[in-house]
């Protein structure tokens, strides 16, 4: 399943230049971009997806999974769907980039309550922010975020950063691996 998610990541959401031209969300520029969401929302890559996240997740007790919107929601949505379907049901919830400010005012959408042993997720990792953001508003809610999982790391020091918030990371594909596909088929 690995193979096959990397495969489609570098046809759907890896694009690469000679040249630092893809601005990144830090305002930094770099040679290579991943949008991962051209592969977390096609039904293939949303299957794999699901499932590669689902089997880091599994053993760890967890109750919930989730991450910001929106980056994290095809993948809460795809790993509560392959829990469901091994008999291991985890709900998928979805943390908000601004709070809501009416009805009852929360962070998070999704059947979550206080004390609930939670994983948080990440489409793409570069500095790490928007996990720990996710992290802290999990946790700012009352949930228990027992670990982290990243779909696609940069490696870029992003790891490190979210380590400081939660100690059992998991990463599904790194920069490397992606690198390596491109290069064996002559793309970079």
């Amino acid at each position: 399943m690995k193979q096959e998610l990397i495969q489609i990541l570098c046809q759907k959401s890896f694009k690469y230049s000679s040249e630092p031209v893809f601005k990144l969300v830090s305002g930094r520029m770099s040679r290579f971009y991943i949008n991962c969401k051209p592969t977390t929302l096609s039904p293939r890559g949303m299957f794999l997806a699901g499932h590669l996240i689902f089997d880091a997740i599994r053993n760890v007790n967890v109750t919930g999974v989730g991450g910001l919107t929106f980056g994290a929601d095809p993948l809460a949505i795809a790993t509560a769907f392959a829990s469901e379907l091994n008999a291991h049901p985890i709900k998928a919830f979805s943390i908000r980039k601004i709070q809501k400010d009416h009805g009852i005012v929360k962070w998070i959408e999704g059947d979550m309550t206080p004390g609930e042993r939670v994983a948080i997720i990440d489409d793409v990792a570069t500095t790490g922010g928007s996990t720990v953001k996710a992290v802290e508003r999990a946790r700012s809610e009352g949930l228990e975020v027992v670990k982290a999982v990243i779909l696609v790391d940069r490696q870029e020091g992003g790891l490190e950063n979210i380590r400081q918030y939660v100690d059992d990371i998991s990463v599904i594909v790194s920069k490397d691996e992606l690198f390596e596909f491109v290069s064996r088929a002559g793309r970079v």
